[in-house]
């Protein structure tokens, strides 16, 4: 299966065993990315993990 990095438009190939929500990496500009969808293979750029400063 194969998604384009929405960073560098890189092809990447997802595993077959890829679950929604897994965070992967582009092979070309290494941005972290999710997994949005399998069955047509989409990725997006991974949300950023902000510290709650104990809120």
């Amino acid at each position: 299966m194969m998604a384009q990095c929405p960073e560098c438009a890189a092809d990447i190939t997802l595993e077959s065993n890829a679950m929604v929500g897994e965070i992967i990496y582009c092979p070309d500009c290494n941005a972290e990315l999710e997994i949005l969808n399998v069955e047509q293979p989409e990725v997006g750029l991974a949300p950023q993990v902000e510290e709650d400063w104990g809120e």
